[in-house]
């Protein structure tokens, strides 16, 4: 007995630390914000019950909340199919490559790795015209004979098209590394055998390739929409919120905090964990769906 508790308390030192730390900076501010939402907080003075006054005021009252959630689900937009579709594209292409493959790889993968911050002012300095930046494309386009296409990148009719293509470009190496992962636990058997049978390209990814891939797609697209909804750093450093065009729900509550609206930021926080919960079931529902559809789990 004793010694079963013993081994018990040593197994669970071990992971203390860990949930101790989970706890400090995950759990507890987790539930902290919950109730601060339900609180008028400055930062300074006592914080004051207000109820639901806050919710209200995010939902029905702040007329720049509902627009700032169109601005993330625009970007959400174009990374769920631009971004993945070519992080596929170009997985099933180093899928197929024999030598050079895990260059390939740390390539692609170098983007997600750098801090986004750094890549919204270097953007920045590539699009934009002076003082704001260097307008470095437009003098490439320049170069080429192209000037007929050089414009205002960051202008009102184009930003938040480019913010969205910028935050793709940074985004999609994560993306093709999940996706290069799971072609690649995918039996080189099956696809012998299809072509045994006299199956074609089109056939062998129809009926191999996409069902297998499934459970990888669908996690893809969580993550995409959890990632994206949340983008700050690389909007904050590239646009600014460009006046409320770029402007998306977590640099709402940024600049509610800032503002020493903080129980009103909490509020926001709240509310846009319930979206990105509610979307996140639904996607796996979707999914499960389809992979029941192919296959891939009993239905």
């Amino acid at each position: 007995m004793r010694s079963s508790f013993s081994d018990q308390f040593t197994n669970f030192s071990f992971v203390f630390p860990a949930l101790l730390i989970f706890s400090i900076f995950f759990i507890y501010p987790f539930f902290y914000t919950f109730i601060l939402s339900f609180q008028s907080y400055d930062l300074i003075s006592q914080p004051k019950f207000v109820g639901l006054a806050n919710f209200r005021e995010v939902i029905v009252g702040d007329k720049d909340w509902w627009p700032s959630v169109y601005n993330g689900a625009f970007i959400t937009f174009w990374a769920l199919t631009f971004q993945n579709i070519l992080a596929f594209m170009l997985a099933l292409g180093v899928d197929k490559v024999i030598r050079g493959n895990k260059f390939y790889r740390v390539v692609f993968f170098i983007l997600p790795v750098l801090s986004e911050i750094i890549i919204g002012l270097l953007m920045k300095q590539l699009l934009s015209s002076e003082p704001v930046g260097r307008g470095v494309l437009n003098q490439w386009l320049h170069q080429l004979n192209l000037g007929g296409m050089a414009c205002n990148w960051l202008g009102v009719e184009r930003v938040r098209l480019v913010t969205a293509l910028v935050h793709c470009w940074k985004g999609f190496g994560w993306a093709f590394v999940i996706f290069l992962a799971g072609l690649q636990t995918i039996p080189e058997q099956l696809y012998e055998a299809a072509r045994i049978d006299g199956a074609g390209l089109w056939q062998c990814f129809r009926k191999i390739t996409l069902p297998l891939l499934m459970p990888v797609i669908a996690l893809i697209l969580v993550l995409t929409i959890l990632g994206t909804m949340q983008a700050f750093a690389m909007i904050l450093a590239l646009t600014g919120g460009a006046g409320g065009l770029t402007e998306v729900p977590v640099m709402r509550v940024y600049n509610h905090l800032r503002g020493n609206f903080a129980g009103l930021a909490c509020a926001e926080g709240v509310v846009l964990g319930i979206i990105l919960v509610a979307v996140s079931f639904t996607m796996f529902f979707i999914s499960k769906k389809i992979k029941e559809k192919y296959g891939v789990l009993p239905s």
